[in-house]
């Protein structure tokens, strides 16, 4: 009688392939998630310090005219979900110079909430950025937007 052998094709995957699958995931989880963390922190700062340099223009136009103090909504701000400065919140350009804050807060990242961003006019109508994270652990000095320095 002749021994007939069959092969058998295999039919999944072995616990140790699993095993290597779910470590492959972790490693690289374990990698992008801070990753995403600091890339959402960054570009939550970008956007909120751009709604506020945008600013800067009605700051200009209302200086021309004579007007040294007001409120945001006089400026065309509307509110922004990142920062806690609210339409009423005042500003005074008195003698050419001045402030626009905006407070991190809302719907910020955690790692950067509570942080100021600053825009600071001087007399000669130049405009300089700080970004003051002193009251946050956590916030990073490479979040703040290029040209700002950062207070640590």
């Amino acid at each position: 009688m002749k021994n007939i052998q069959m092969n058998h094709a295999q039919k999944g995957f072995t616990l140790i392939e699993l095993m290597i699958v779910v470590a492959i995931i972790g490693i690289l989880a374990a990698i992008a998630i801070p990753q995403y963390q600091d890339y959402t922190a960054r570009t939550q700062v970008n956007r909120a310090y751009s709604e506020i340099s945008s600013l800067r223009t009605a700051v200009e136009e209302r200086l021309s005219r004579g007007l040294t103090t007001g409120t945001y909504a006089d400026l065309g701000f509307t509110g922004s979900n990142l920062t806690t400065e609210t339409t009423g919140s005042t500003i005074d350009f008195t003698g050419g110079t001045g402030d626009l804050d905006g407070t991190l807060g809302q719907n910020a990242s955690t790692a950067i909430a509570t942080g100021v961003i600053t825009l600071t006019r001087a007399a000669d109508g130049s405009w300089s950025c700080t970004v003051d994270g002193n009251s946050v652990g956590t916030f990073k000095d490479s979040y703040a937007p290029a040209g700002c320095t950062f207070t640590p």
